[in-house]
């Protein structure tokens, strides 16, 4: 697949070296050029042509919302004033009334004429479907088995509801003139009075259902762009301005898929339309109006955009293909006897004949590399150099340095004993720093034994408990198959030190560091964990940066250097490792070669021929 991926790029390189190379520096200059200013006019036109086409959506989605308040405050209070009919019904009649002495057909047919203009009838049943009361009087059909219909089985139901039915033809009483209207009903279950007792009934309000299709005719007519329908919860719909035509199959409605959107407006296809559709539940019923723009309502208005920044576009790209031709015609000529003169340089001549003239920059611009290619050689070697013995140098320092305050500290602690009359604690940690001395200049060297660096590790902590009042404890979990091999000296003591700095001081409780050493296959390994606070991904990256800082705290020798010091002595595999997690605590590893400690290896280590020593391995191994 490689093999495949390097060839194809070859071709596409050859490809553009032989058609599409430019052969001037002016061609190079215009082309550049008109490359990015076509790019940037055709980011300009696509962005001023979306704003334009979002801003035509968001102003359709504004007028559809509005619209769609304002239907809804409409049906909504009609839908008020139906539900305060049939509470009057029952507050101030039905509830008041013994129907064993009273009758209900005053009152009902009092209200019922009071609000006619969009009533088709008031009607109240017993439990068992007989009819109590009606208004207007009226015959009751015969054969009806009023418990089975939708409006009373809904209200006996779930009697704490007011419920609204989908629009259906009324038929429940004779009507000499053969007018039976289509009517939503509105029922509720109420509490009927016989004799002093109670008992269960249904309150029936049909309203006229061409009350809430003026409503939403009107909202229709006044937007010719858009169309307007209104159906339950469920989907079902209880108006639509093409009703007739959905009853023909002759047009279609996206009804059951609007059911599930949520109020606001959205984006759809149906029937291969892109449409815009807005939908608002109504209070009381679960309804929901629901307003639909077709995209191609506004297709004129987003082609006449689409053509003026066409027409933008290409005025201004062929202006700008004309200023660049003029520009870069101006401009090639000095710059392509500069590029002689930088060509001359790259084949090898460190003297040549640098061109210094055109224009003030292109002047500048020749007198600057006449000087650059001066010194550039004697600079690249003199900054090698100075960089070289710096690394060295700082390595040298850090890893011979002893910081001053812990120094002082630590002095200062004895001084503390001796005043307290604790002999016995001063003379065991003069005796621990003096091993720590004694250690840490190990004669100059810089190979030592794990086990001397683990006795170093111990002086230290011993210390550092003493001074920190054994606020942490220490643990030491190593392989006695790791002492016997070589280290560089001062590298598991700026862990501790930075296990303590980082993890232990702030900690609130006590704190616990444990070092681990173990040997995996032809690798050792040493790690130092503590159960502190931990650091940040950030603070860890760091610790191992370049740029990073070594504290002014404890031995002072950073983890940099650590890092460092172990990478020079063997080689880039190996180094340091950081885990830390915040609140959980930091794991620092070390991970360096298994290399016996002898005499012979030291010698080769301390000389920097680790790939001697390694050949000499493999050559016992064989």
């Amino acid at each position: 697949m490689r093999e495949r991926v390097k060839q194809w790029r070859q071709k596409v390189t050859s490809f553009l070296e032989k058609h599409i190379k430019p052969q001037s520096i002016q061609m190079t200059i215009a082309l550049s050029f008109t490359i990015v200013s076509v790019i940037s006019m055709g980011i300009l036109g696509i962005s001023l042509y979306n704003r334009f086409v979002n801003k035509m959506e968001d102003m359709t989605t504004q007028s559809a919302e509005q619209l769609l308040n304002q239907t809804a405050i409409n049906l909504e209070s009609y839908l008020r004033n139906m539900r305060r009919i049939s509470d009057a019904m029952y507050y101030s009649v039905i509830k008041d009334k013994d129907l064993a002495t009273d009758s209900l057909d005053e009152e009902m047919n009092l209200l019922y004429e009071a609000n006619k203009d969009n009533l088709i009838s008031i009607a109240c049943y017993t439990n068992d479907g007989r009819l109590v009361a009606a208004a207007p009087v009226a015959t009751e059909k015969n054969n009806l088995d009023i418990v089975d219909q939708e409006w009373f089985t809904e209200a006996t139901g779930q009697m704490e509801n007011v419920h609204f039915s989908t629009p259906h033809v009324q038929n429940l009483f004779d009507d000499p003139s053969y007018r039976y209207y289509w009517v939503v009903s509105l029922s509720q279950a109420v509490e009927l009075t016989s004799g002093g007792n109670s008992t269960l009934g249904v309150l029936l309000v049909d309203m006229n259902y061409s009350s809430i299709e003026q409503l939403l005719t009107k909202a229709n007519t006044d937007n010719a762009s858009e169309y307007v329908y209104l159906m339950d919860g469920s989907g079902e719909l209880i108006y639509h301005p093409k009703q007739k035509l959905i009853y023909t199959d002759l047009f279609s409605e996206n009804n059951l898929v609007a059911a599930s959107y949520e109020d606001g407006s959205h984006k759809e296809e149906f029937d291969g339309e892109k449409r815009i559709v807005t939908v608002k539940t109504i209070s009381y019923t679960g309804w929901k109006i629901v307003s639909v723009v077709p995209m191609s309502s506004f297709d004129m208005g987003i082609s006449g955009m689409r053509m003026f920044v066409i027409l933008l576009m290409s005025l201004s790209m062929l202006m700008i293909i004309l200023l660049n031709q003029f520009v870069s015609a101006n401009i090639a000529k000095p710059l392509k006897r500069l590029n002689d003169s930088v060509k001359d340089w790259e084949a090898g001549n460190m003297n040549p004949d640098i061109y210094v003239g055109g224009s003030l920059e292109v002047e500048h611009l020749g007198k600057t590399l006449r000087s650059t290619v001066a010194q550039i050689r004697e600079l690249m070697h003199d900054i090698l150099v100075e960089q070289e013995e710096k690394r060295k140098s700082e390595l040298d320092a850090l890893q011979s340095q002893i910081n001053p305050h812990f120094l002082y500290n630590t002095l200062d602690s004895i001084v503390w004993m001796i005043e307290g009359e604790r002999y016995e604690d001063a003379v065991f940690m003069v005796t621990q720093l003096a091993s720590l001395f004694r250690i840490s200049l190990s004669r100059g060297k810089t190979i030592i034994s794990m086990e001397d660096e683990l006795k170093h590790a111990r002086n230290y902590m011993n210390i550092q408990k003493i001074r920190y009042k054994n606020k942490f404890t220490v643990e030491f979990q190593v392989e006695d198959a790791i002492l016997s091999c070589c280290t560089v000296k001062l590298v598991i003591q700026p862990l501790l030190e930075n296990a303590i700095y980082y993890g232990m001081e702030s900690m609130d409780g006590d704190g616990e560091i444990t070092v681990v050493g173990y040997r995996k296959g032809d690798d050792v390994y040493v790690e130092v964990r503590d159960n502190g606070l931990g650091m940040p991904d950030e603070m860890v990256d760091a610790l191992l940066t370049e740029n990073n800082r070594v504290r002014k705290h404890g031995s002072g020798v950073g983890l940099i250097n650590v890092h460092n010091r172990i990478r020079l002595r063997f080689g880039e595999p190996y180094g340091l490792e950081i885990d830390s997690c915040l609140d959980e605590g930091t794991t620092v590893r070390i991970h360096l070669p298994y290399i016996a400690y002898s005499p012979e290896n030291t010698e080769l280590l301390e000389g920097g021929r680790l790939k001697q020593l390694k050949g000499e391995r493999q050559d016992e191994e064989k």
